[in-house]
């Protein structure tokens, strides 16, 4: 991105203003994910034969609401944590750079910056994700009896937090902490080349309007990227969804246990279980939460190359 004048708060305002676009866009794909992984990773079988055959069953059962079940908690802990991971990222970045400008990307000062970003973020995300995950799961399927069901989310961490102490809300973790650190220096790194590479190709097209250019680079890295990320850590959120969505308050914690299990049960297959809503989901999520990152951080005067 190049050097950049300190912006301070101005980064934060920008990333949350990104975290509501993506959980607007994102979150529907999201409910089947998590529904996916929680049921079909199950030892008595396969509950859903796709995506497309949850989606369809969520919409005649729940009807569209069904799809942002958790939206709630997902809103504020997406936008919390989308405002820390940009500010962090982009505050961390301009301080590792020391006043020095580059014209090509620097992995030696990205992945740093961005690891450290979503190490940080984890801890919000952690609590928001175990709360929205548990209300997705439930719905409104007949598999959750009712005296089990959460009416909300502030219901659904009381409870949490009644039945497994207060370091209940945070079970996942560690494998939410793997998951951000390694997905957000994926992220970055390949929105900043692909960035670079792209505007390298049409720092010519002069004839087009340029506030178009940036749209439609925006789109095109936002996409990537987030297809990059969830390529690259899908397996940690197989073991995060089935860590804090279990019903047993001893079952084992361990991303690698849980994963080697399900390797056992289902293959590789198993272990990128909501592979395709999640890529589905991944190019337009992150597409609008780029786009609405570049469009905030050029309205506030945040300056960049």
């Amino acid at each position: 991105m190049g050097e950049r004048e300190s912006s301070g708060y101005k980064d934060y305002l920008a990333g949350l203003l990104a975290g509501v676009a993506t959980v607007i866009i994102g979150h529907p794909f999201d409910t089947v994910k998590v529904k996916l992984q929680k049921h079909n990773t199950e030892a008595h079988g396969i509950m859903y034969k796709n995506g497309l055959h949850c989606t369809a069953r969520i919409l005649k059962t729940e009807g569209v609401k069904g799809l942002y079940c958790g939206a709630t908690s997902s809103f504020v802990g997406m936008a919390f944590e989308s405002s820390l991971l940009f500010g962090i990222y982009s505050q961390t970045k301009q301080a590792l750079q020391g006043g020095l400008q580059s014209g090509k990307p620097q992995p030696q000062i990205i992945i740093p910056s961005a690891a450290f970003g979503g190490a940080i973020i984890s801890f919000v995300l952690c609590p928001s994700e175990l709360v929205k995950c548990r209300m997705q799961v439930q719905g409104t399927d007949s598999l959750v009896p009712m005296s089990s069901r959460y009416s909300g989310p502030v219901d659904c961490a009381l409870k949490t937090m009644k039945a497994e102490g207060v370091t209940g809300i945070f079970r996942g973790g560690f494998t939410t902490l793997l998951r951000e650190s390694i997905g957000s220096a994926v992220f970055f790194s390949t929105y900043e080349y692909t960035r670079h590479y792209m505007y390298l190709r049409l720092k010519d097209a002069s004839t087009v309007e340029s506030n178009l250019i940036d749209v439609g680079v925006g789109i095109m890295t936002g996409g990537l990227s987030g297809i990059a990320f969830w390529s690259a850590v899908l397996p940690l959120d197989v073991a995060k969804t089935k860590i804090q969505t279990s019903p047993d308050r001893y079952s084992t914690r361990d991303p690698f246990r849980v994963l080697k299990s399900i390797y056992r049960r289902s293959g590789l297959k198993g272990c990128y279980t909501g592979l395709g809503p999640t890529i589905v989901r991944a190019f337009p999520a992150n597409a609008a939460a780029i786009v609405t990152w570049e469009l905030a951080v050029k309205i506030l005067g945040i300056k960049r190359d």
